[in-house]
């Protein structure tokens, strides 16, 4: 007679990964445990409550594909939703499909460990509690381990520190003096929310100038909302066979492939429009490699900025003159909240930060006095969260160490040495709109879990009970991004997307930059070869 685990898996996350996971290993029949470190589901969106918190994939994009009928009723009627409205969203397709009664919420993972002798994991919770699991599913975020710098003297600051990944459920600014640190999507939208609070001063203390386009958040019309009611499967299928997955049509012209006019209508059509990815993709197919292409669109977007602005001396502080090639941002107003006489920008890229006192010290000796300091200064991105649990391999190997010169996995789901285990959006998953993203992930891992249970039975002992991404499987998959990722603009600008963000963390390639319908079409050619790359045991 076999011992049993407790659970055939455990879901680490309670967000969009590991809501749809949780589901699909419950369809499957098997005994599922969902541990979440939040009170409730919702991820990333259960903790980035911060004002003007907002997505930048638009409303009819950002959900699941897979409830037909959910798509037709869930209301909604703006493009863009807010963090409150994600996190209703989730939460009713959680009561929607009875998920709660496979959730444990302020559970959190400090460790596990593979056992050889019995194929399954043992996951110890920080309560000292133990969990035993024949896999372990790791759907703990891209953007969920917060980068908080070190700053000189921050003890003696006497005012209200607060990060934008920890958002206090309540807070009052009135008439306080405000320093945002960080001005990347997190930094742009709570900046362009507090402008319109009753705010004595607000500052950004800003290193690298932003390329910011309007996002084109309106009113969704019934008729428009309709349309989309009737097109569900197009939409979704054009969507899954794109390089994006953000629902525009991506542009195959180059730049200088058109007339200096012609190039002026398109951008300004984009402009009008909305949207940063549309903005970056749809408008050239050119603009993210192209050194000429990329400097004709950054141009545009400085004139932009420089028609927004009535003081000269703050839209020079304003104006980026690098690459566009970080993540593409969209705002409801950024640019314009610099106009007011309260809101104003500090270089710490030419001034660091020295240290805190009654504010914000830089490096010209100038101090600015502050009853708040906020940090919008983001994530240590796609392996971050790793680094807070020991994850143990089968040869006792810990997976932080692994990962400690570059983070990598094989199809950004698999880590040799680790059997069993698989994570949603891993290091060198593709760059592209996540909730489709996640989606084929979590039905690939699935897939290939059935495939396992299938071969597994009481007569033949372990067998089938013990996946393995193989080293050549990942050493070729590693290669695969750094090549594509290579002839990028992105690769040359310091941003999070590589591990730049981060101080004394070593840059490396962190996704896969194929897209998102190259990489269904190496998942379906890797099923096609009976799972290759895998060693099913």
């Amino acid at each position: 007679m076999h011992q049993k685990p407790d659970f055939e898996a455990i879901v680490v996350g309670a967000g969009f990964g590991g809501i749809y996971m949780c589901k699909k290993l419950v369809d499957q029949g098997m005994s599922v445990k969902v541990i979440e470190a939040a009170p409730d589901v919702g991820g990333t969106w259960y903790w980035n409550r911060y004002p003007g918190a907002l997505s930048d994939t638009r409303s009819f994009l950002y959900r699941y594909s897979w409830d037909l009928e959910d798509l037709r009723h869930y209301p909604w009627n703006r493009e863009y939703l807010k963090q409150p409205d994600i996190l209703a969203y989730l939460r009713h397709v959680v009561k929607r499909h009875s998920l709660r009664q496979y959730m444990e919420f302020n559970t959190e993972m400090r460790a596990a460990s593979f056992h050889p002798e019995h194929n399954w994991w043992t996951v110890t919770l920080k309560s000292g509690r133990e969990l035993t699991s024949r896999y372990l599913i790791t759907a703990i975020g891209v953007l969920s381990k917060t980068n908080f710098p070190e700053i000189a003297d921050m003890s003696s600051f006497k005012g209200e520190i607060y990060h934008t990944g920890h958002w206090p459920s309540s807070y009052d600014f009135t008439d306080k003096r405000v320093g945002i640190i960080g001005n990347g999507s997190t930094g742009v939208q709570l900046l362009t929310a507090l402008a319109d609070q009753p705010i004595k001063h607000l500052l950004s203390f800003q290193r690298t100038p932003q390329y910011v386009v309007p996002a084109g958040d309106t009113d969704v019309s019934p008729e428009a909302r309709q349309n989309l009611d009737n097109r569900w499967e197009t939409i979704w299928g054009q969507v899954k066979d794109s390089t994006f997955g953000f629902g525009f049509a991506e542009s195959a012209r180059p730049a200088f492939s058109v007339s200096a006019e012609e190039r002026e209508r398109v951008f300004e059509e984009a402009w009008t429009s909305g949207g940063g990815f549309n903005f970056m993709f749809g408008t050239f197919c050119d603009i993210s490699y192209n050194e000429e292409a990329n400097k004709a669109v950054a141009e545009f977007i400085r004139r932009k900025i420089r028609d927004k602005m009535h003081d000269p001396v703050k839209a020079e502080k304003l104006m980026p003159y690098g690459w566009y090639a970080r993540r593409p941002l969209c705002d409801t107003g950024y640019y314009e909240k610099f106009n007011r006489p309260n809101v104003d920008i500090v270089d710490i890229k030419t001034n660091p930060i020295m240290g805190m006192t009654k504010g914000i010290r830089t490096a010209d000796g100038a101090e600015y006095a502050l009853d708040v300091v906020i940090f919008a200064t983001g994530f240590e991105a796609v392996d971050g969260s790793y680094k807070r649990i020991s994850i143990q391999g089968a040869s006792g190997e810990i997976l932080r160490d692994r990962w400690s010169e570059e983070p990598t996995s094989y199809l950004g789901v698999s880590v040799p040495g680790f059997p069993n285990m698989f994570s949603v959006l891993g290091p060198n998953s593709p760059f592209t709109n996540q909730p489709p993203l996640i989606e084929v992930q979590v039905e690939f891992i699935s897939d290939l879990i059935s495939r396992a249970r299938q071969v597994a039975s009481p007569q033949q002992g372990t067998k089938g009970l013990r996946i393995e991404a193989e080293p050549s499987a990942l050493a070729r998959w590693v290669q695969k991004c750094d090549e594509l990722s290579a002839p990028s603009l992105f690769r040359r600008t310091e941003s999070w997307i590589f591990g730049a963000n981060v101080a004394g963390k070593k840059p490396s390639v962190l996704f896969y930059f194929g897209g998102l319908a190259n990489y269904r079409e190496a998942l379906q050619d890797i099923i096609q070869g009976g799972y290759k790359g895998f060693c099913i045991v």
